[in-house]
């Protein structure tokens, strides 16, 4: 949904196609991680990279507020916001910001939602990379897994795997688990201390027309989803 809606409709406003992709994968997978990975497969310029990652922040901080009150206009479940929430908004911070201010099981499901949706970074950057190397007269790319990777997925697992075990004292979990909301609330501050509102105003209004598109219609494909299966 995400990538189609780009394309048509970053063709109808005449966005160049390296900002169409990144704004594309930051709204698809993981926000500024996925645009970061994105334009080192691509071999993005700055300008491109400044105005992509705007765009996507500015949905993030928007969707904090919006997600929660159109979540209980809809009357979703804990499990449905957590679902909705995962797959459709673009950073993982956004989302767990999002996601506990509805409900603590919205947060826990929402987190395990995006960060699946986060392991996409690696094979869609990879064919990513592929597509423009061939594209290339000299066939070279500068593509790096290592680079690109989702390192903090593994991270996730690892403390779900320590969580299961038992390894710590209950102690130990409910102060991780208060340090960890902090941090989450720092990470917020940190989007927006990274945020130039005249990077908004350089990139022009067709750039926030296309993330907002490319926005809507992940959102609604979600909600489309979901309902669909409840018919099923």
């Amino acid at each position: 949904a995400a990538f189609v809606t780009v394309l048509l409709t970053g063709r109808a406003l005449g966005i160049d196609r390296k900002l169409m992709t990144l704004i594309g994968m930051g709204t698809a997978i993981c926000g500024g991680s996925a645009i970061a990975a994105a334009s080192s497969a691509i071999d993005a310029d700055d300008q491109d990279i400044s105005y992509s990652i705007s765009t996507i922040f500015l949905f993030n901080v928007a969707a904090i507020f919006l997600f929660p009150v159109i979540g209980h206009l809809l009357k979703l479940t804990d499990t449905g916001f957590g679902m909705w929430a995962g797959t459709a908004i673009n950073d993982t911070s956004s989302v767990v910001a999002a996601a506990y201010s509805y409900s603590t099981a919205a947060g826990n499901f929402a987190t395990v939602v995006k960060l699946t949706r986060s392991l996409m970074i690696v094979p869609v950057t990879l064919a990513l990379a592929l597509i423009y190397a061939r594209e290339r007269q000299d066939g070279a790319t500068q593509f790096s897994l290592a680079r690109v990777f989702p390192w903090f997925i593994l991270g996730f697992l690892l403390a779900s795997l320590i969580i299961t075990l038992g390894v710590l004292p209950k102690a130990a979990v409910t102060a991780l688990s208060q340090t960890g909301r902090f941090l989450i609330i720092a990470a917020m501050a940190a989007i927006g201390l990274n945020t130039n509102i005249q990077a908004f105003r350089r990139a022009g209004p067709r750039a926030l027309i296309l993330g907002a598109a490319t926005w809507l219609a992940v959102m609604l494909a979600s909600l489309s989803v979901q309902y669909a299966s409840q018919l099923w």
